[in-house]
This record gives structure tokens, C-alpha cells and sequence, in this order.
């Protein structure tokens, strides 16, 4: 079973920036779509970016303008951008894979925003 690992969450003030990483165990090139989702305390879990294979992207509303997923098949690692950080940033935040059949979830990295 495909393993997603993140990373690059942490603490960072308003307006700063983080990149997120997921490294996965296995070939992402046989995954359909990735992506990234996020859960605030006491809210759902909800949608941040996706990338298919063919490279379509789709960000949140809160997203757009402001953080770009990317995904690098050789190094079988998905990426998350975050610029021009907010406070309502502040979540845990989690890698998906999607393989056409099967959802696959990291196991979240933390990212607070304050100041």
C-alpha cells in the first residue's frame, strides 16, 4: 500500500510563506490526481488544491492567488506553495492521492499562522 509522507509545516507569521511536501513510497505517476486538504479545528476537512496527472489544476476560492500545488513524478513528491499566509490558514494539513480506485491519505503536518 502507497505510503504519503508530509512535511514543511510549522509555525510562520501573517504574510509569510511555507512549502509543503509529500513524498510518497511509490511511483506517483500511477495516480489519476493529488492533492492537498486541510483541517481547521472544529471545522471539516476541506479541499485546498488538486493536480491531475495532466497537470489540471483546482484550487479553493481561499486558495486561488495565493498557493500553487505542483507534483515532481521522478522525485515522487507532491508539493504545496503557500504564500501571503492568514491566520484562517491555520490547519492540519493533508496529502491525497487518488489512483482511480482507491483514496489515499498522509498523515497531516500542522501549519499555524500567527503572529
Amino acid at each position: 500500500q502507497v505510503q504519503l509522507v508530509e512535511s514543511g509545516g510549522g509555525l510562520v507569521q501573517p504574510g509569510g510563506s511555507l512549502r509543503l511536501s509529500c513524498a510518497a513510497s511509490e511511483s506517483i505517476s500511477s495516480f489519476d490526481r493529488m492533492g492537498w486538504f486541510r483541517q481547521a479545528p472544529g471545522k471539516q476537512r476541506e479541499l485546498v488544491a488538486t493536480r491531475t496527472r495532466g497537470g489540471t489544476t483546482n484550487y479553493a476560492d481561499s486558495a486561488k492567488g495565493r498557493f500553487t500545488i505542483s507534483r515532481d513524478n521522478a522525485k515522487n513528491t507532491v508539493y504545496l506553495q503557500m504564500n501571503s499566509l492568514k491566520p484562517d490558514d491555520t490547519a492540519v494539513y493533508y496529502c491525497w492521492g487518488w489512483d482511480g480506485a482507491t483514496n489515499y491519505w498522509g498523515q497531516g503536518t500542522q501549519v499555524t499562522v500567527s503572529s
